[in-house]
């Protein structure tokens, strides 16, 4: 059996990845946790220049999640995991791509506003998703 997490940069993580080790370690499940980089909508030119490097700011999020959760993801053997894209298609093309029977998602992640306006990453998982999803309520935890 094998369980996906999806995490990103937001402290919710933590709580998601902690729900995910539970869940893997009473099914006896393998755990994969997966982290999409969103590369920006736009990208502002200035004198022929972009100022972002996405492929950098990509490597930094990817950074940032896993420094975040080393503490916890010592304590399980789990697969790091790094896509690029949309984040709800991601997660789901990638679950589905290693037959999860599980994917473990927060609530949300951004603040409530970023959410009303990026839509909900785990509202899409759900309605997208070919096996059972579990939604850790994480809002109201520094998210």
């Amino acid at each position: 059996m094998t369980i996906v997490a999806a995490v990103d940069p937001s402290p919710a993580a933590h709580r998601v990845v902690e729900r995910a080790i539970e869940m893997a370690r009473k099914l006896n499940a393998e755990l994969h946790v997966v982290h999409v980089f969103q590369p920006p909508s736009t990208v502002y030119p200035m004198q022929g220049m972009y100022l972002i490097d996405d492929e950098e700011m990509e490597k930094a999020e990817h950074e940032l999640v896993w420094n975040q959760l080393d503490d916890l993801l010592d304590e399980h053997p789990v697969r790091r995991v790094e896509l690029r894209g949309y984040p709800a298609s991601a997660i789901v093309d990638y679950a589905e791509s290693t037959d999860a029977e599980l994917i473990v998602i927060g609530t949300r992640g951004r603040g409530g506003f970023a959410s009303l306006v990026l839509g909900s990453t785990s509202q899409a998982v759900i309605h997208d998703a070919h096996c059972d999803v579990l939604v850790v309520k994480t809002s109201g935890q520094d998210t």
